[in-house]
């Protein structure tokens, strides 16, 4: 094999996404996923620290009505949805929580300070994983993974009994009828 075959089979194993879910991939997914959630539990702990502040400083600025309202909607979004995102139960609904006050704070940031990335870059990238987990939910290693395991086997052993009713009956008749 030539050095340039090498070189691009190596830069094609760089290069090339990872499509098929694997134990890795999954572990980074969990890693994003947990840390994603628990370094915005802050946030809401710091908006109920001072909620008409906040209020004042971010809601009203941005034309919202009933800003104390909004403020504490906003605080709880952020305390119950980012411990349930780290835990990855109920994700897709968190996250989806989450991803709407991120996309509130980058409308004040932009009303605020304009298209400024030092202002936008933190709730950007909040925002962004919050986007991930919505699509994606939470991945292998998460208590939604075993929650829709076990329904899934429940369902499926319902199914199976069902299956096995229906095929007695059909031999009892089947019996009956020679």
């Amino acid at each position: 094999m030539h050095i340039t075959q090498r070189l691009a089979a190596v830069l094609s194993a760089v290069l090339r996404p990872s499509l098929a879910p694997s134990y890795t991939s999954q572990s980074a997914w969990t890693v994003l996923r947990v840390v994603a959630g628990l370094v915005m539990i802050h946030n809401g702990l710091d908006k109920l620290a001072d909620i008409e502040s906040f209020a004042q400083a971010y809601v009203s600025v941005i034309g919202l009505p009933f800003p104390i309202f909004f403020s504490y909607v906003a605080a709880y979004t952020e305390l119950l949805g980012a411990p349930l995102l780290a835990l990855g139960l109920f994700t897709r609904p968190a996250a989806a929580g989450l991803l709407s006050t991120m996309l509130v704070a980058m409308y004040h940031h932009i009303k605020v300070a304009g298209f400024s990335i030092p202002y936008l870059e933190l709730s950007m990238l909040y925002a962004s994983c919050f986007l991930f987990f919505t699509v994606n939910g939470a991945g292998l290693f998460s208590i939604d993974a075993l929650l829709s395991g076990w329904l899934s086997a429940s369902m499926f052993g319902q199914q199976e009994q069902q299956r096995d009713t229906l095929e007695s009956s059909y031999k009892v008749r089947e019996t009956a009828s020679k």
